[in-house]
């Protein structure tokens, strides 16, 4: 009985490990992707690209941006936002994004925090900012993204 005791509690400690490995893994896909999607957004901004740029955002009218200005909400509204404010290759300088945390909320959630930097001509802003990716038909989206810049 012992012995069936111990390969019982053996095999069941095998399963919770192995199940563990694998939520691990997930968890490292996810934020593997993620993180390879904010490489993506980083080098279509730099190649100019504003429109490649914003496909990492959620395409809706719920899309939330936070920023100096306030709230703009909608997927349209913050595009032409980007338009407005960047409207040159020479507003849009180079930008280099650092990520500080990533965080899992829920299987289809994850927080992003990071730094972000411009290299322009005349100056060089940057600041930190937060993104909420939720993941929507199989794909990782921004759904939420308050930007801050430093004074």
């Amino acid at each position: 009985m012992k012995i069936f005791s111990k390969a019982l509690l053996g095999s069941l400690c095998l399963s919770l490990l192995f199940g563990a490995s694998l939520s691990a893994q997930k968890l490292d896909k996810d934020f593997e992707q993620i993180q390879s999607l904010l490489q993506l957004q980083q080098s279509q901004w730099n190649a100019g690209d504003i429109d490649a740029f914003m496909e990492s955002y959620w395409k809706s009218d719920q899309l939330q941006f936070g920023g100096g200005n306030g709230i703009t909400k909608g997927w349209q509204a913050t595009l032409d936002n980007y338009k407005i404010r960047y409207p040159n290759r020479s507003a849009m300088g180079t930008l280099t994004f650092k990520v500080l945390d990533i965080t899992r909320h829920s299987k289809k959630v994850v927080s992003l925090t990071g730094s972000w930097s411009l290299d322009r001509e005349k100056d060089n802003p940057g600041g930190h900012f937060l993104l909420i990716w939720r993941k929507i038909k199989g794909d990782w989206k921004i759904v939420c993204d308050h930007t801050s810049s430093k004074s």
